[in-house]
């Protein structure tokens, strides 16, 4: 059967369709990984290590990523498993909502229901997620790379914030039961949402009927052959690395500034609101220098993965002399630093992600970008993790809580510096014929 003609390029309302797809995938999430959490821990009084847990485990789920991705490109289309796996996420959101209710009264099988409900999580991000970015891979143009990957952010930052605000309001008075309805209101909205979004945005596979299964091997024998491909195994390592690096900090600023600046809750709260304030303003920063200055170095994308990761590796090396400094460093400007340099960083390397994805055999975008998300995963959920162990480690053994706080920000500016180096590796460009 012939093939059918690719369609075209995405215009920006094409992206902004994609872009709420994300917001809805972050709106669940919200719930699921923060309000969840704080109700396990303060309501119920159980363990912090528990929710902590949980969240790790559907962090590890996510390692199916290039399996799910390898079937998206069996069949061709993405558009099915963006719209399975926000199902499948909106479900493992409302059993973890009744599943952290059923603790109330019945502790090990709330849990056991809660166990089943982040690997549901872990398959819906996975396999939404995963498809999402394939799709916008194949149908954004070279020059808009860049923008579409800061629609997407700002729209799932968007997603974080109104749920959490919405979401909020009506869960006072807190009891159990309206936590459970709030949670299905917003899996809902969200999936509703996003079968809107992708309807007939993606139309049918570019193979023809019948021709999707032609010439795939089976998932072990794609990985294999994405996995020798130099830029994307080269990727997969600079994900881990860099994700690794960008996650370690994320639990250890507030009690950082708490311990060795002396803080109080609100003033840390607000520092974080600054590093995410910055995080947004180097999105936009790469986002309006790739529309600008399209064709010349400043709009590189490589060039911003490379410089937004040792502009990251300084602000860290800042904060690490803060801790040495104490009460007198410029605090609040290093954090607004450290969120710019990540932004700037993210965002190009994402860019960089959908113009990779094209690099190698043809119809393996979703074994790379399962790959890729799969790395992006399992190394966000570790570093968290590693980076309390590592604090907890150096307070332990080091009398001053600065410089203990300082070994691991010296330790993941290093990392970054590593990330820079694998970035620089890292070329390629989309066969002729294959750019949308």
């Amino acid at each position: 059967m012939t093939a059918r003609p690719a369609p075209p390029p995405l215009s920006w309302l094409g992206i902004v369709r994609l872009g709420l797809v994300q917001a809805a995938l972050g709106a669940i999430l919200v719930l699921t990984t923060s309000t969840l959490n704080r109700v396990m821990v303060v309501e119920l009084a159980l363990p912090a290590i528990l929710p902590g847990a949980l969240v790790g485990f559907h962090h590890a789920i996510q390692a199916v990523r290039p399996r799910l991705g390898h079937g998206s490109d069996v069949g061709g289309r993405r558009t099915p498993w963006i719209v399975g796996g926000m199902a499948v996420l909106a479900t493992g959101g409302v059993l973890a909502a009744i599943a952290t209710a059923w603790m109330a009264t019945d502790r090990l099988a709330g849990i056991a229901l809660a166990v089943l409900a982040f690997a549901l999580i872990g398959l819906g991000v996975g396999s939404a997620a995963t498809t999402l970015m394939v799709l916008l891979a194949k149908r954004v143009e070279d020059g808009r790379r860049a923008a579409a990957a800061g629609i997407t952010w700002f729209l799932m930052i968007a997603g974080f914030a109104g749920t959490a605000g919405l979401a909020g309001q009506f869960l006072d008075p807190f009891t159990p039961a309206r936590l459970v309805l709030v949670t299905a209101a917003v899996a809902a909205a969200a999936f509703l949402v996003s079968l809107a979004a992708v309807w007939k945005i993606e139309g049918p596979s570019t193979a023809g009927p019948g021709a999707a299964p032609t010439g795939h091997p089976g998932f072990r024998r794609a990985l294999a052959e994405v996995w020798t491909e130099p830029p994307a195994r080269r990727f997969a390592i600079f994900v881990a690395v860099s994700m690794l690096a960008y996650s370690a900090q994320d639990l250890i600023l507030e009690p950082f500034a708490g311990i060795v600046f002396g803080l109080p809750p609100g003033q840390t709260t607000t520092l974080s609101g600054l590093q995410h304030a910055g995080v947004l303003a180097g999105v936009a920063l790469v986002a309006a220098a790739d529309s600008a200055f399209r064709g010349t170095p400043l709009a590189s994308l490589r060039g911003w993965t490379i410089g937004g990761c040792i502009a990251s590796a300084l602000a860290l090396a800042g904060l690490a002399a803060g801790g040495l400094a104490g009460p007198g460093w410029p605090l609040h400007a290093n954090v607004i630093a450290l969120g710019i340099a990540n932004g700037a960083f993210a965002i190009a390397a994402i860019g960089r992600m959908m113009g990779l994805a094209h690099v190698g055999a043809e119809r393996r975008e979703g074994v790379r970008m399962g790959l890729w998300g799969g790395a992006q995963a399992i190394a966000f959920g570790a570093g968290g993790f590693l980076g309390t162990v590592a604090a907890d480690l150096a307070r332990l053994f080091l009398a001053d809580p600065g410089t203990a706080y300082g070994l691991v920000f010296a330790a993941e500016a290093l990392l970054f510096l590593a990330s820079a180096r694998l970035a620089a590796r890292i070329d390629g460009s989309p066969p002729a014929g294959r750019s949308p």
